[in-house]
């Protein structure tokens, strides 16, 4: 019986070392067979005038193709919604994405996030930065001073000026903390006007052409060159909760040790001044810091609030 003992433990211990060699094939296999770049397609979406940050954004390509060693090439998308469709159909393998492009990129796509980016810390009645780099902003909703609108209850019969549904800052978190507050943007007489880029919406309402805005918190200060006493006309009636900062996301089919290189080329970049002179100019970014999914649970509870806007 002893013998037999022996030779079942044996043979169980060689059962369990095949099979252990062929799951480390199979993983080592999963990647060899995942998405390997011999070019790369980085595409931002327009928090801003798009042929501007296109431009700002261009020198990044040289900066990229330097530390990855193969060819990129960066573009501006038209809005968040092509951006989502462009890494799930494989044509974008890099997107600069918002907190709920990204969740709705993930959710239809797998889009795997990389970075969160950071930013300096928003002080004072000026929205001017501060010293302190952060991994948050906020959206507020702004009017003209002399609009007489004081709260949010006064943006009833109002005409709103936002961006894209899946704009966090210029639609999803001031629309849900409206609802919050007993205004439904969709059922109280309010016209919304949607903009491309926050710059828009904020001389939508210093030209009086909407009454309200929604825009991500120092958005202002996007057009005072165009409008110096944009803080005199125009000014925030209320701040929403913190967002998570924006992404730099891939491809669900890229293989891991792409993803690392790629994390690591933005971080190093960010880190000289070249690169960080380009961040700054096209997103106010200061830097990248490792990122996960879960980071953006919050972004997916406030998906669940807006969809009972319609109801």
């Amino acid at each position: 019986m002893k013998f037999f003992k022996k030779a079942a433990i044996v043979a169980s211990s060689l059962l369990c070392a095949v099979a252990l060699a062929a799951c480390g094939n199979s993983k080592s296999s999963k990647d060899s067979d995942a998405y390997t770049p011999k070019k790369l397609t980085v595409q931002f979406v327009p928090s801003s005038n798009a042929t501007t940050i296109e431009a700002k954004a261009k020198p990044l390509e040289k900066l990229l193709k330097k530390e990855l060693g193969i060819p990129v090439k960066v573009s501006v998308s038209t809005d968040y919604n092509t951006i989502v469709e462009a890494m799930g159909s494989k044509k974008v393998d890099i997107g600069f994405l918002p907190p709920d492009a990204y969740v709705l990129a993930h959710k239809q796509n797998g889009v795997k996030v990389l970075l969160q980016a950071q930013r300096l810390n928003v002080e004072g009645a000026d929205n001017h930065s501060g010293n302190k780099k952060v991994d948050y902003y906020r959206s507020q909703i702004l009017v003209r001073k002399d609009s007489g609108i004081k709260s949010i209850k006064d943006l009833k019969g109002k005409k709103i000026a936002v961006q894209d549904t899946t704009s966090t800052a210029g639609w999803i978190y001031p629309v849900v903390e409206m609802y919050k507050h007993g205004v439904n943007i969709n059922k109280d007489n309010i016209q919304t006007v949607q903009v491309k880029g926050h710059d828009q919406g904020v001389l939508s309402v210093y030209n009086k052409n909407t009454d309200a805005a929604f825009v991500f918190q120092s958005a202002e200060n996007l057009v005072k060159k165009d409008a110096p006493d944009i803080h005199d006309k125009v000014v925030p009636i209320y701040t929403t909760k913190k967002i998570p900062n924006d992404t730099i996301s891939v491809r669900g089919d890229m293989s891991s040790k792409w993803q690392k290189k790629i994390a690591k080329a933005f971080k190093d970049i960010a880190k000289t001044k070249k690169g960080h002179d380009i961040i700054s100019s096209v997103y106010s970014h200061e830097g990248y810091a490792d990122s996960k999914d879960s980071n953006f649970d919050i972004i997916r509870e406030y998906d669940k609030t807006a969809e009972k806007l319609d109801k």
